[in-house]
């Protein structure tokens, strides 16, 4: 393998970002042929022809519903994300959503865009039409926050110093995540408990198959009348047509999206924004400077942290040797690669296997170089996907 590592950039991304890939040691751009990785954020890249060279794919951001995850699961290649990253740009954002609902400015911007006259007649107009927008305080009412992750911990945070009650939903909730959570939120049992108690619905979960459609015409029949409903997440997690007949009966008061929709433009009380959750330059910096330091990790030493179809192995370095194997997560696989080495003569310093779904990943350092047919037996071994030789320093040969 060449002595530098090629990152191939398919949009714009942060400099603040790429200037952390060591100049000595990477080529970075939008050219670059046979890359080791490719830095992605919006870019199409599920009909793309992903050249054979490509051990890694970068995210610069949280969805990856851009890129073909599974096609590179079958590669042994992760695909990694920033989650959290961009989590404080999306929260600022439904705040904002918020307050607009609450306090009807978008109609109230509408009206006085449409005013003309001298001073004294846009003072009358704006006295007599000011009533009309008349809208509510935050304190008291009750926020419904739909999935509890990065970014959905932050709006229920947020919500408690806004001095509204906050009731939250997610049956995926991780430790770190829970612990995160302002003791006051109170947790609902079921999606139906919230959507009873909540004057603004916001949603922040995943686009998965159990989370398309997920607030359908069922559970939005189960909200409140008059209630506000927020989708910063994904648009395919709210049925359209669903939130378009909620707005016909009155149901739903407004409707905020970041995903703007035929069917949802020019409705008076629907805001629609240009997907601007994350559009701000300290989440792009945050984002670029992650997903960099994720994929040169995983480069030089085969860690995986933030990826969403690889389970999340960190091994710190105890030698110069080490090998790196994606496999299918079936039984005797660590038994027949480390009977491989043994065969070989090499001894194990240190070890680590972890598994996820139907993958699993090894991470092996050694105490002395493995000779390059033992990578190749190693490869061969049914239901391995990928091996890499990962050597340190000096030690920078790599056997394959």
């Amino acid at each position: 393998m060449a002595d530098r590592y090629h990152i191939l950039t398919l949009n714009n991304i942060s400099a603040q970002g790429l200037k952390r890939f060591p100049g000595a040691r990477y080529t970075v751009g939008p050219h670059v042929s046979e890359p080791d990785a490719i830095l992605v954020r919006s870019y199409n890249m599920l009909k793309m022809e992903i050249p054979p060279s490509v051990k890694a794919i970068g995210r610069a951001g949280a969805g990856t519903n851009n890129i073909p995850v599974e096609r590179m699961s079958e590669r042994g290649v992760p695909v990694f994300n920033t989650p959290g990253a961009n989590a404080n740009a999306v929260k600022e954002l439904v705040v904002a959503g918020l307050l607009m609902a609450a306090r009807n400015l978008v109609p109230a911007i509408r009206f006085t865009e449409g005013l003309t006259g001298d001073e004294t007649t846009i003072h009358r107009l704006v006295e007599e039409g000011k009533k009309q927008f008349a809208g509510f305080e935050l304190p008291g009412k009750t926020l419904g926050v739909i999935g509890l992750g990065a970014i959905g911990s932050l709006v229920a945070d947020a919500g408690i110093k806004l001095g509204m009650k906050v009731i939250g939903y997610d049956p995926e909730i991780t430790v770190e995540a829970a612990w995160s959570l302002p003791s006051q939120v109170r947790k609902a049992h079921t999606l139906e408990e919230l959507a009873r108690a909540a004057d603004f619905v916001t949603v922040h979960v995943p686009l998965l198959d159990m989370t398309r459609n997920l607030v359908d015409h069922k559970l939005i029949q189960k909200m409140k009348p008059g209630v506000i409903l927020l989708n910063f997440a994904r648009d395919s997690i709210v049925d359209i047509e669903a939130v378009m007949a909620g707005l016909a009966e009155r149901r739903i008061k407004y409707f905020v999206t970041d995903f703007p929709h035929p069917s949802l433009l020019h409705h008076p009380a629907v805001i629609a924004l240009p997907h601007l959750g994350a559009s701000t330059q300290e989440a792009e910096d945050n984002c670029a400077i992650m997903v960099v330091d994720q994929i040169m990790d995983y480069l030089e030493n085969g860690n995986i942290v933030n990826s969403v179809n690889f389970p999340t192995v960190v091994m710190a370095r105890e030698s110069p040797y080490r090998i790196g194997v994606a496999n299918m997560n079936v039984p005797n696989m660590v038994g027949q690669i480390s009977t491989a080495m043994a065969r070989a003569g090499l001894n194990i310093h240190n070890m680590v296997n972890k598994s996820r779904g139907g993958t699993a990943y090894t991470l092996v350092d050694l105490d002395s170089p493995p000779p390059p047919q033992v990578i190749d037996e190693i490869a061969a071994i049914p239901g391995v996907l990928a091996v890499r030789y990962l050597p340190a320093g000096d030690s920078r040969e790599r056997a394959d």
